[in-house]
């Protein structure tokens, strides 16, 4: 056996759902403003009665890069600026009072941005009324005839009605009338104010056909507002309260003795039939729709507007008028109100004036404008977030809380999308352009509240009663009131009805005209008559006389028993005097309890509050960290990506960079092979010489140009590195010095070897600032370049490649140039780099050049190395490319023997 769990408050029970599993779409129309000025551009469009279409303004795409298209929405109907007040009516409002007068509940707003008309909609003005002075008038052309007298219904404080008689009707309106502290409804005699004088015209007035007549019916209205998501009574009079006056010295009264009270705000609660209300909200009942607009227009000059810089009379509130019609049957004779709570049927038109969306920029709001403001838009977004949450769990079948109770408006209204009532919404649009992204906002949240659907209301039940019976009670009247007419109606007004039958059963009087004076049968025949009535009166008066000794002893006998009735209600009444005194005690504790309830219902909304402000804050976090996340997230598995991409790069710089190794290698090898074949030039040579040297008598040839032997140049891959290579990277230039020529060979003179920079690539040639000009007779010019003394961004996006003209002291002491070439690329970034592929070294050397004057051991065999000196001073000296370079600009010079004397 399992123990009942300890601590725990019982779940409450679920509302009731309907049980008619039909459906209906919130209905929503759209309704637009004329402009306000012929020459202001509209962005709005009319289409056809159902659609619209709206236009964007000039210069908000391009402000916008284009993120908004023309666009079209659909509604149930669309009004144009042509259509009157009448035809929105017709086919907005009416089919909710026929709702309202047959027992069914029905909820209609208007919604849309500040200054777009929500109010004309609702109220009108002189000529044009709106919906509800419409919707009031043809409440009362319909059940005018049905009416029920004043008080006979009775609203409780518990969202209830309670039927009473006529009698306790009439006792409760001397009461009512006697009591200053409780408010006169209008009367309709009184002067109507001229603000509100001919709302509707006489033609314009409608009834409904077909309502039940054996009912009687009572309408009820009251007016709240809801400004700062507190909710105020617009129909409460303005209280006094009585203080006790504070004197000063010289014996003046400082502040007056009264101060008026500022309105106290009310709270929501839920009946026995789980329907929220306004606890505390004062309920009117009125008699005609003049008083019924009356009391309205008494409560909207209380409503909270203010001057705006959009809207001069902007309304700061959601207000709601709520008109309440409560029938009850006639008894079965269809004279009285069945006096039966269980009978009485009551329902509710709710006609809601939400306040218009705004942004602060717009409205120039400061203060109280801005809080204000931003309570309008709190609110408004709490009934889009309801109505996105009752769309997603309809359309997908989830089963999210929808957050009715995050504000005061949603909350009251929560009913009727749970299937209490038909609802439907205006949606007022201005066609300006500078309302353009508002309106948006609106029509998308339009098109999405079309997608809720809404429970459609029972039928309320049918009485056991005959139908007609109101007309057969009046016919019964009627034709009663007639034959008493024709009879004459009573003989003796002060004598009894019940005696009027026995006279009129007597004898009637024989005719009295007598015709001869010598006639005696009419007098002895009256006589006879008048004795026989005579007779018959004497004896009516002993019946009479012995009934009414009867009635004294009965009445004697009455007092006694009315004596001793006394004594025991006087015994009963000091039995209730004790009663009373528990019951007073009894009232006095409930007072206490309701206060202490009132105590912990304030502390309840101050607990929700805080539960709303950590939950908000707990929501942002949540954004914050989910937000967090994703960037961690992205900032993985961008490192995920950057790992694969280095590894990539690691793995290609290492393959190129082996290349570049074989490469230089390669290089190496063939420098090495250049330098001994030099080297087995040189020895030549200097065999030739000394061959020479030997035969003096053989003539010296004439002079030719020597052929310097083509070197290899090997091809050389570009560095893959973008950036300056180190200095163990760079090959160092090459020096050639060319020998003099053999007499036995011809020399030729070798083509110029055209370099790759005169081709049709484009170079940037960087010089910088700082170089020094050597004034060398060979310098480096190449063709198809811009020269700059700082590289740029500009420069390099138009050029293929890129040389550097650098200068420093090498280690002889002697400048040397170095023209430091690279590729130009474009990067993903959309930048330029520059990637260097080659060096090449330009050295300049002074060497001192001996005399012409051949010495004496000149011919002396064995002096090899005075003469290896001498030819090597005679010898020219080149300055060439790198060997096995085949790109950048550069020059090669071949020295020219010169001719000898003979």
């Amino acid at each position: 056996m399992t123990r009942q769990a300890k601590g725990k408050t019982p779940r409450r029970p679920p509302p009731k759902k309907p049980s008619s599993t039909q459906t209906d779409p919130v209905g929503v129309y759209c309704r637009v403003r004329p402009l306000g000025a012929e020459d202001e551009e509209c962005c709005i469009e009319v289409i056809s009665s159902t659609t619209i279409q709206m236009h964007i303004p000039e210069g908000f795409k391009t402000n916008r890069n284009g993120e908004y298209k023309e666009t079209q929405y659909t509604f149930k109907n669309v009004f144009g600026v042509s259509v009157s007040q009448m035809e929105l009516f017709e086919h907005v409002a009416k089919p909710l009072v026929d709702d309202l007068i047959q027992g069914k509940n029905g909820l209609l707003f208007t919604y849309g941005v500040t200054g777009s008309g929500k109010t004309f909609t609702m109220t009108g003005s002189p000529g044009q009324g709106g919906l509800l002075p419409r919707s009031l008038d043809m409440i009362f052309n319909t059940i005018s005839p049905y009416q029920a007298k004043r008080y006979v219904f009775k609203t409780d404080d518990k969202n209830g009605m309670e039927v009473q008689s006529e009698v306790d009707a009439l006792l409760e309106r001397q009461r009512r009338e006697n009591n200053s502290s409780v408010p006169k409804t209008p009367s309709t005699r009184l002067k109507v104010d001229p603000e509100i004088a001919d709302m509707i015209k006489p033609e314009e007035a409608c009834k409904l056909e077909g309502v039940d007549d054996d009912s009687s019916y009572s309408v009820f209205v009251s007016y709240v507002e809801i400004y700062n998501n507190y909710i105020y009574d617009l129909l409460e009079e303005t209280q006094e309260d009585v203080i006790k006056p504070k004197w000063n010295g010289g014996g003046t009264p400082v502040r007056q003795n009264t101060e008026l009270i500022p309105p106290q705000s009310k709270i929501l609660r839920e009946d026995q039939n789980h329907i929220m209300y306004v606890a505390g909200c004062l309920e009117v009942e009125v008699k005609s729709a003049e008083e019924a607009f009356q009391v309205f227009w008494r409560g909207q000059k209380k409503r909270k507007v203010a001057n705006t810089r959009l809207n001069r009379e902007s309304s700061r509130s959601h207000s709601v008028f709520i008109i309440k019609l409560a029938q009850a049957p006639l008894d079965a004779d269809g004279d009285t109100v069945l006096q039966d709570k269980n009978q009485i049927s009551v329902s509710q038109l709710c006609l809601v004036d939400l306040a218009g969306s705004e942004r602060t920029g717009r409205t120039g709001a400061e203060g109280t404008r801005i809080r204000e403001a931003g309570n309008i838009n709190q609110s408004l977004l709490n009934l889009r977030t309801c109505i996105e949450v009752l769309r997603e769990n309809q359309m997908f079948g989830t089963n999210k809380m929808v957050p009715y109770r995050d504000s005061k408006i949603t909350h009251l209204f929560k009913n009727y999308f749970d299937g209490e009532g038909k609802v439907r919404m205006v949606v007022c649009v201005n066609p300006k352009a500078d309302d353009y992204e508002e309106t948006l906002l609106v029509m998308r949240f339009a098109e999405m509240t079309q997608e809720v659907e809404v429970a459609r209301p029972v039928d309320r039940p049918i009485y056991g009663f005959t139908p007609g019976r109101r007309y057969r009670n009046q016919a019964f009247k009627d034709e009663l009131s007639r034959k008493l007419e024709e009879r004459g109606g009573p003989i003796d007004p002060g004598m009894p009805a019940a005696v009027n039958p026995l006279i009129l059963s007597l004898p009637p009087l024989p005719s009295c005209e007598l015709t001869d004076p010598h006639d005696d049968l009419t007098l002895p025949r009256l006589i006879e008559a008048l004795q026989n009535r005579q007779r018959i009166k004497q004896m009516m008066t002993e019946e009479c006389n012995k009934t009414v000794n009867m009635m004294k002893s009965m009445l004697q006998e009455l007092d006694g028993n009315l004596i001793s009735k006394e004594n025991f209600i006087q015994e009963q009444n000091g039995k209730l005097l004790e009663k009373d005194k528990i019951i007073q005690s009894n009232k006095a504790e409930i007072e206490r309890l309701e206060k202490k309830a009132k105590m912990q219902e304030h502390k309840i909304d101050i607990l929700q509050k805080t539960t709303k402000i950590f939950e908000d804050d707990k929501r942002s976090l949540q954004q914050e960290l989910e937000t967090r996340e994703q960037r961690l997230q992205r900032e993985l598995s961008e490192k995920r990506r950057m790992e694969q991409r280095m590894n990539g790069v690691i793995s290609d710089t290492q393959f190129k960079w082996e290349k570049e190794c074989e490469r230089r290698v390669n290089a190496l090898q063939l420098e090495m092979q250049n330098k001994l074949w030099v080297k087995d030039e040189k020895l030549k040579q200097l065999k030739a010489i000394v061959t020479e040297s030997k035969s003096p008598l053989r003539p010296d040839p004439p002079p030719r140009q020597a052929q310097t032997r083509p070197q290899p140049q090997p091809q050389l891959q570009p560095n893959p590195r973008s950036q300056r290579p180190s200095k163990e990277d760079r090959l160092p230039p090459q020096r050639s010095i060319s020998p003099s020529p053999i007499p036995t060979t011809t020399p030729v003179r070798p083509l110029h070897r055209r370099s790759r920079s005169a081709g049709g690539e484009k170079w940037v040639d960087h010089k910088p600032s700082s170089n020094l000009d050597l004034g060398t007779v060979l310098q480096p010019v190449i063709p198809n370049a811009i020269q700059v003394s700082a590289p740029s961004e500009k420069a390099l996006s138009k050029c293929d490649r890129y040389v550097l003209t650098h200068q420093e002291v090498a280690s002889d002491g002697e400048i040397q140039t170095q023209l430091i070439k690279g590729d130009v690329i474009k990067t993903r970034g959309g930048g330029q780099a520059v990637q260097f592929t080659d060096i090449e070294t330009l050295k300049q050397e002074l060497t001192a050049v001996p005399r012409r004057k051949r010495k004496s051991s000149e011919g002396i065999p064995g002096s090899g190395d005075g003469d290896l000196t001498d030819v090597a001073k005679k010898c020219s000296v080149a300055v060439e490319m790198r060997a096995g370079s085949n790109m950048g600009p550069g020059y090669e010079h071949h020295g020219v023997t010169k001719r000898r004397k003979p």
